[in-house]
């Protein structure tokens, strides 16, 4: 098998099938199999997905769901390919996609994962395609806004073009493909992390054995991000602020100063109560 494509469904039976329908729109020069993780949806989406695609795709059953990293990593466990391609339940893969970065990795033997562009669905780039690793002074430009051309102080790479093939630190988990080799190296997905922050840890682990991460931004897929709510739940909210201490005690904080990282900890803590605060005052759409 060359390629493993690994979706983890969470009650999106609609989104999770146009996204799996858009790989089997287009014909490929190279064998792959489909596994979509049921991530104990409690909703009859998995049922529907079963019936629809038969046995078309492989599917597997939680019993509960112990965040995105422990739903892909069921699936990586089986995976067959010499190729594995994380991909959200909420994208449009485009023609040519898979086939190009396929052939990329198969030319570039010293790439163990690789990114595409990925657009929101009103066209605009999702920043999170193409991406420094988080640190202490990244984080602090980017949250008060100060524009900078440097590339270690840029976490969006906001200066770098939008349909070039580069290299760079960080993918977004809405589409990772990845030579298996490479996973076998430094291990799946960290469990730890119950959403968000899992894809910058598993491209920092990966660059740290010496593998290349490249951007292959000629071509393309579309992420329904944050198409169902401006309101967030608050779960949600308290995750993507838990995956930054996660991140940064796992990564950093041995490195650092005692004061750095109890400033760090805090500033953490505040963001995050002030991001519940203000949520509570968001209307759902």
């Amino acid at each position: 098998m060359d390629l493993s494509v690994v979706i983890v469904n969470y009650q999106t039976f609609e989104l999770t099938k146009n996204t799996i329908n858009s790989i089997f729109e287009y014909e490929y020069p190279f064998t792959y199999e489909i596994l979509v993780v049921d991530n104990a949806s409690g909703d009859d989406s998995l049922a529907r997905l079963q019936d629809y695609f038969k046995d078309k795709v492989r599917f597997i059953t939680s019993k509960e769901n112990n965040g995105f990293a422990a739903g892909n990593n069921q699936a990586l466990r089986i995976a067959e390919g010499r190729y594995v391609l994380l991909l959200n339940s909420d994208t449009i893969v485009w023609e040519n996609t898979l086939e190009d970065i396929y052939g990329h990795m198969e030319m570039h033997t010293d790439v163990g994962a690789a990114g595409c562009r990925v657009l929101l669905e009103n066209g605009e780039l999702d920043k999170a395609c193409k991406r420094s690793f988080p640190n202490v002074k990244n984080s602090f430009f980017r949250l008060f806004h100060i524009p900078t051309n440097s590339k270690d102080d840029n976490y969006n790479l906001d200066a770098l073009p939008d349909d070039e093939i580069y290299e760079i630190d960080c993918l977004t988990g809405a589409f990772m493909f990845m030579r298996a080799k490479a996973l076998d190296e430094v291990g799946f997905l960290d469990e730890t992390f119950f959403m968000y922050g899992e894809d910058i840890d598993l491209c920092y682990r990966i660059k740290k054995a010496g593998w290349k991460i490249v951007y292959y931004g000629e071509s393309k897929i579309t992420h329904l991000k944050g198409a169902s709510s401006k309101k967030q739940k608050s779960k949600l909210i308290y995750e993507f602020y838990r995956a930054m201490y996660i991140y940064y005690k796992k990564h950093h904080a041995d490195e650092s100063s005692f004061i750095t990282n109890i400033v760090v900890y805090i500033g953490i803590a505040v963001l995050c109560i002030l991001k519940l605060f203000l949520n509570l005052f968001k209307k759902k759409d």
